[in-house]
């Protein structure tokens, strides 16, 4: 082609498919269901069978079909109809309804033949003659064949044998034998108990008939018992059998002989026989199901007694029908393009090809070349479309594949994907400019800014797709920009607008900061930007956008356009953490972000334990809660008993118990009481909150108070319930205490623990049945050994609940547990401890390197594998959360990759953070990614654009961003 412009300009020949129509649709006739070889009993004269076809399509397609090669013609076909695609024959007539049928399917965009499906009549003839048969004669101990000699048929048979008068059948075992292939009774060795009438019978399974022979009578002879003689094999199978892949392979082998005959089986290779293979009738027959290739060779049969042996060999060779490896697909090409379709099928034998269009056989002629599986077509004409079906055919079967193939002639068209009519570009940065037409043969595409054709420089690159990339986009850059696309039928241009912008700049930005539990604060993001763009403001806190409607009793966002400032009320504890502003526009992301450390008065203390106690003091010892922010100064020790109201402080030693110490000696009790304890931590915050009570303790008391107090205990409220008698030291009086309730009296049953992850398991028992104790609940003890009672736990439930959680599990740790009903008395006996380990923890690291790309609306997402560690759960695949802006709901996709597409709606922001999962529970998530609205109008050009090598070759309006 000779340009008319003398100046060197951008043009590129737009050689991709997605020149092509996007609407294009592929409606040829496509076969769902096909006919099948049929076997046909005829047992009424007006019985019809019908061979089923059926194809999809637009237009719907019509139908037409043939038997033995030959149309018929159903018009002037009174017995044979269609419905659908299918084929209703009325009137069943063996001999002019057997053969092979084949549908065809078509429409105005070709034509498809189906397979070729076979209809056969099973039947069975009578035996020709019912007159007595000849009498066989035979010495006793001499092996004897009883003929059988099945009459005309069709369809598979079976055989048996009546000995004297139905139903007595004779019974196969090691000395006789039905050969179900040729139908013939053996025996072995004649025994007196064998003389009688014989008669075969053979049934057809398809027509279920049987007819029976005349009778074969046996006699003995009379001159003498036949000796012994060695084994002589009369039933055995091909020196060579074919055997279809997946098909149940039977081979028969069985000997006359004096004794009677073992027989046994050997692969000649030595190779035994896998547990599939299985032996029938006294091993006279051997099964092979689902034969498959490493099953050929060669067997033997071994007949032995103890006169001597014989043997029998065939070779079993593997044959399979053809099956589709490669096949080819439905292909749009423009007019004087290049056709090449291969497909590629197994077989044993090897499969032959064959090429059809339209239902007819393609010749390799003019420009039309085939060798093997392979069609090409040079020079495409458009009369060249149709529906095309490569074959491949073996003496075990012939398979089908089809495709559509278009030829398409047209001139350029940009009506389904013009140019944007404006596109912002910021200083400094690239862009990218689609030009895509539809267009048969592929256009000829080159562009002009303003006026002017566009000039090469180091700045501009044109794609092989026709799209134009500007890099460090400038001032001057601003222009409108036309895409010109030409072909032999014609041409067409699009036209859109580049503006530059400036920088947005961020003008304030928050801090690092601490503050008091309950406080105020505001953290701005200020910004100063273009007066074209559009800007937008999120927040992101600890990785997770701040959702301001469901969050909005302590966030709240405060500014105009160019402000973003975060307002939080009412600060918490879990308020503390990494706070990330996000400043959106059309053409660049920014970020900056502030750690907040919130202070507040300590957690509660935990396991406050009373580790020795005397009739006037206890030692306490407990853990150390959450400083939250500003480290422990002290303890306040606290007590109560049943005469005092609520907790009071207590005096200890040392008086005032200071951070860093975690034990204490209360003093000053009173003597036989039973006390709880508590501890409570303070910080330059305040006083935090009180730790859970410890167990209830008694002081001990002197000789003479026990005295007391034992009398005392006479005194009941009543109803007696039960009675404890206790022999007072030294004074030999006996006493007797009452309580108004027992304790449950069994232990629940059936305890089976559950590891939900690291840290948690689930326990279920079976409910305790009624009994004479009323149980109120249920308790579960756990442990890890008896060694460490710090380790010891439990959790308790109220009512019938019989399944608990229990969370805060150590990771990788073997736990007993037990599980007891209770009432007011307190806990029954506990079910036998049960053992388990909870998993290991999951990985503490983040997937790295997240990297993505845009095409269109589809995100692709690629990161680098996290690998556990020997402490750490094994990596079962990963989670990629994906949150939604405009609509705030979140989503998530599991994949056992380490990539994934996502497509993505282009109304939106977008928020995306990636997470291994593991039985242990989920791990680290990644740093999120941020992903702005306008990436998705920056789309690839399909297979031709070249692909980016590192994030620095993304688009413009697409540009990675990871909240940090």
């Amino acid at each position: 082609m000779v340009l008319p412009w003398k100046q060197i300009v951008l043009l590129s020949i737009t050689g991709c498919l997605a020149a092509f129509p996007d609407d294009v649709k592929f409606q040829g006739p496509r076969l769902r269901t096909e006919p099948v070889d049929l076997v046909l009993p005829i047992n009424s004269p007006n019985q019809q069978a019908t061979i089923i076809c059926d194809a999809e399509g637009s237009p719907t397609p019509q139908y037409s079909w043939s038997l033995n090669g030959t149309l018929i013609d159903l018009e002037n076909d009174y017995r044979r109809r269609m419905s659908g695609g299918s084929l209703i024959i009325s009137n069943l007539d063996k001999d002019r309804d057997s053969g092979i049928y084949q549908c065809k399917a078509f429409n105005a965009r070709g034509a498809v033949l189906s397979r070729k499906a076979s209809v056969q009549f099973a039947y069975l003839d009578n035996f020709k003659t019912q007159t007595v048969r000849s009498t066989v004669n035979v010495r006793e101990g001499q092996g004897v064949v009883l003929l059988c000699g099945p009459p005309a048929h069709s369809g598979e048979l079976t055989f048996a044998w009546i000995f004297n008068q139905y139903p007595h059948f004779v019974q196969q075992d090691s000395r006789r034998f039905i050969s179900q292939e040729t139908g013939s009774l053996y025996i072995a060795k004649v025994e007196p108990s064998d003389v009688g009438n014989y008669t075969c019978v053979v049934n057809n399974t398809i027509t279920e008939e049987k007819v029976f022979s005349s009778p074969t009578p046996l006699v003995l002879r009379s001159d003498g018992v036949m000796g012994e003689y060695e084994p002589k094999i009369e039933v055995h199978f091909p020196d060579s059998i074919p055997a279809a892949k997946e098909s149940l392979v039977k081979l028969e082998c069985f000997a006359l002989g004096n004794p009677v005959p073992e027989i046994s089986w050997r692969r000649t290779s030595g190779v035994p026989f896998p547990s599939k293979v299985k032996t029938k009738n006294s091993n006279a027959v051997l099964e092979i199901p689902n034969f498959q290739q490493e099953d050929a060779g060669t067997y033997e049969c071994i007949a032995e007694n103890r006169r001597g042996k014989n043997a029998a060999r065939g070779r079993i060779s593997f044959h399979a029908k053809p099956h589709w490896f490669q096949t080819m697909a439905d292909t749009v090409l423009s007019i004087h393009q290049k056709l090449f379709w291969e497909c590629k099928a197994t077989g044993k034998p090897k499969p032959s090809y064959s090429w059809l269009k339209n239902g007819e056989h393609v010749i390799a002629q003019g420009r039309i070349q085939i060798e093997n599986g392979a069609l090409s077509i040079p020079t495409l004409n458009l009369s060249d479309s149709g529906m095309y079906q490569c074959v491949a055919e073996n003496k075990h079967g012939v398979i089908y594949s089809s495709a559509q193939l278009m030829v398409l002639a047209s001139p350029p068209s940009f009506s389904k994907s013009p140019l944007k009519a404006l596109v912002k570009a910021r200083l400094g940065s690239e862009v990218i400019l689609e030009c895509k037409p539809q267009a048969s043969p592929p256009a000829i595409s080159l562009w002009k800014k303003d006026n002017e054709m566009l000039q090469r420089n180091e700045r501009m690159t044109l794609f092989s797709s026709g799209t134009l990339k500007i890099t460090n986009v400038s001032r001057s850059d601003a222009a409108s920009y036309t895409c010109i696309a030409k072909n032999q039928f014609g041409s067409a241009s699009t036209t859109g607008r580049l503006l530059v912008t400036e920088p947005t700049r961020i003008t304030m930005r928050p801090t690092n900061l601490e503050i008091i539990v309950g406080e105020s604060i505001v953290l701005p993001c200020q910004i100063a930007s273009d007066p074209a763009l559009d800007v937008s403001f999120s927040w992101a806190f600890n990785g997770q956008l701040i959702d301001f409607q469901q969050d909005s009793d302590h966030f709240e966002r405060v500014g105009g356009t160019v402000s973003g400032d975060l307002m939080i009320r009412n600060i918490q504890l879990n308020h503390g953490g990494k706070y990330v502003c996000v400043i959106d526009t059309e053409v660049e992301n920014l970020s900056t972000s502030a750690i907040l450390i919130v202070k507040g008065p300590p957690g509660p203390p935990d396991k406050v334990t009373v580790e020795e106690i005397t009739d006037s003091t206890a030692q306490l010892s407990w853990t150390p809660g959450r400083d939250n922010g500003s480290p422990i100064t002290g303890y306040v020790i606290q007590g109560r008993t049943p005469f005092t109201v609520g907790w009071q402080a207590v005096e200890t030693v040392p008086e005032m118990v200071n951070g860093n110490t975690l034990t204490a000696t209360v003093v000053g009790l009173n003597a036989w009481v039973e006390y709880e304890f508590r501890v409570v931590a303070r910080n330059n915050v305040g006083l935090g909150e009180p730790s859970p009570a410890s167990a209830k303790t008694r002081t001990e008391d002197t000789s003479k108070s026990k005295h007391n107090r034992l009398n005392a205990a006479l005194l009941c409220w009543g109803k007696v319930i039960t009675h404890l008698r206790i022999i007072v030291p030294k004074t030999s009086q006996i006493l007797t205490l009452c309580s108004l309730s027992q304790v449950p009296s069994v232990a629940p049953k059936r305890v089976v623990p559950r590891i939900v992850s690291a840290t948690q398991i689930e326990v279920i028992w079976e409910a305790v049945p009624d009994i004479a104790e009323r149980v109120l609940g249920y308790e579960v003890v756990y442990w890890e050994d008896d060694t460490k009672p710090d380790t010891v736990g439990k959790v308790r439930i109220s009512g019938n609940d019989t399944v608990v959680n229990i969370t805060g599990l150590n990771a990788n740790t073997a736990y007993y547990l037990a599980v007891s009903a209770c009432n007011t008395a307190g806990p029954g006996p506990q079910s036998v401890p049960i053992n388990i380990t909870t998993k290991k923890p999951p990985p503490d690291r983040a997937p790295l390197n997240v990297q993505w790309s845009m095409i269109g609306s589809t995100l692709s997402l690629h990161w680098d594998p996290v690998l556990a560690t020997e402490k750490e759960s094994h990596v079962t695949g990963y989670m990629v959360l994906l949150k939604r802006h405009r609509h705030n709901d979140l989503n998530y996709f599991v994949t056992n990759k380490t990539s994934v597409e996502l497509s993505l709606p282009g109304n939106d922001n977008y928020l995306i953070q990636i997470k291994a999962t593991s039985e242990g529970g989920e791990g680290a998530g990644s740093e999120p990614v941020h992903i702005h609205k306008l990436s998705m109008g920056a789309r690839g050009s399909g297979a031709c654009r070249p692909k980016p090598s590192n994030l620095s070759a993304t688009l413009i309006s697409a540009l990675l961003y990871f909240v940090w």
